[in-house]
Order: structure tokens, then sequence, then C-alpha cells
């Protein structure tokens, strides 16, 4: 008797391991995105950097105010900092690459929304900037031009809370 309940345990526990196996694999599988020049991105292999997704449109006077602030940051800070461009009207293709450039991005676009992904609504505001933390968990929204004073507070912040 003792020993079909050993092996009746031990099934039991590599069942639930190989489920939270699964689970982890396709948590991470989610997190695949592809950017506007056909690589691949995967949100969690970017743990440990703070991410900054920006919502921009080709009509928004303030986020043409803003990508150059982006640009720097990225620029000076890509070692601690990743930003990702994320196109608010949804263009895809050819025309979201045009716009990109016609805008001066100098950082990469993401060709789909990871909104979702983070539990995130549209604000219906633009500019719009999520912070990813260190850990992948969404930290704040960030609404209206950022300068690039105000994004290295909100990093240097996130980085004695994460």
């Amino acid at each position: 008797m003792d020993n079909k309940r050993s092996i009746s345990s031990i099934v039991l526990w590599l069942g639930l391991l190989s489920l939270c196996f699964l689970i982890t694999s396709c948590q991470r599988n989610d997190a695949v995105y592809t950017l506007t020049d056909g690589q691949k991105l995967n949100f969690y292999n970017l743990r440990g950097r703070i991410v900054l997704i920006n919502y921009w449109a080709i009509w928004c006077k303030p986020c043409r105010t803003e990508i150059p602030e982006l640009n720097a940051l990225q620029e000076n800070w890509g070692d601690e900092v990743v930003i990702l461009g994320v196109n608010y009207d949804g263009m895809q293709g050819d025309e979201l690459k045009m716009q990109a450039k016609n805008m001066g991005i100098n950082f990469p676009v993401l060709a789909r929304d990871p909104r979702e992904q983070f539990g995130v609504t549209p604000s219906g505001v633009l500019p719009e900037t999520l912070v990813i933390g260190r850990q992948g968990v969404l930290q704040a929204v960030l609404l209206g031009p950022q300068t690039i004073e105000n994004l290295l507070t909100i990093i240097n912040s996130s980085s004695t809370t994460n």
C-alpha cells in the first residue's frame, strides 16, 4: 500500500512539474513580438532592463516633440533601458516603416501592440508611454510628452523599487 502511495505521489509531482513547465513555456512564447525590421523580440529576455513602450501617431504634434527625447535616452542609456515604439493607428508593413522614418524614430518599432500582455487599456491620450520594470511588470503609464529628465527620474525610481 505504501508503494502505491509513493508511486502516486511521484506521478502527481511529475504531472505538476510538467504543468508548471508548460505554463512557463506558454508565457514566454506569448511574449514574442515582431519588429518592423523583421527581428523577433521576447519581453522575457528584456528582464533586468527597464522597458518604455511609447505610443505615437504621425498626426500627433506632442509625439514629434517627445521622439528626440526618447532617441537620446535610447542612445545614452541603452544598456539599462529599452525603448519600443507602437503606432497608435495600427499601421503595418511599409506604411508603418515610412511613418516611423518620417517621425525620426531611431528605436525599434513593434509591428503589433503588446498592451494586452501588460493588462493596460488604451487611454486615448498621445503620446502614451508604458513603463515596464526590471522584473517585467507594468510600473506606470505616462500620459503626454515626456522629457529626458522626467524619464531618467522614473528610471532611477524604478531601479530602486525593482
